[in-house]
């Protein structure tokens, strides 16, 4: 089973927390599915890493391309986990599904704290994914440095 991490973003942009997280997953040798809710969003998120410096280039590709199967990390704006992802990150206010959850070894929700709508649905999504056995950690960097400040073992 695997576990949920949401990540409350108080001093970063999502843009500038992104890489670092997939840095970490890649490190652990985990393919990971970056899940948004908008193509254009998730269009500017690709070429933001392409602009990342070289030594802490990250692989990665725009769904929808011939070579989807190879990349270590695909972004996306559509629904569903293809085979092969250990790791599935929400941004934007994607939806992650309790049985998505389950399959992977870590999802991530990585939510705008100074958005009350995204705030608010971060809440909801803690509540049914807690609320069917799944561990999950809540991370804040209100701080400067991430911290865990909840978590819920699950069953």
């Amino acid at each position: 089973m695997g576990e949920v991490y949401f990540y409350h973003l108080t001093r970063r942009p999502l843009e500038a927390v992104l890489p670092e997280l997939l840095g970490r997953a890649l490190a652990r040798g985990w393919r990971v599915l970056v899940r948004g809710t908008d193509p254009a969003r998730m269009d500017w998120l690709d070429r933001r890493l392409w602009l990342g410096p070289e030594e802490g280039f990250l692989p990665h590709g725009l769904a929808g391309g011939k070579h989807d199967a190879r990349q270590p990390v695909l972004l996306t704006a559509a629904p569903g986990l293809p085979e092969g992802f250990a790791c599935l990150l929400a941004v934007d206010g994607a939806e992650i599904g309790t049985d998505e959850a389950a399959r992977v070894a870590r999802a991530g929700v990585l939510f705008d704290g100074a958005d009350a709508a995204r705030l608010e649905a971060a809440r909801g999504l803690w509540r049914r994914l807690t609320g069917a056995g799944l561990p999950a950690a809540y991370w804040s960097e209100e701080s400067g440095r991430w911290e865990k400040r909840a978590e819920s073992a699950g069953r």
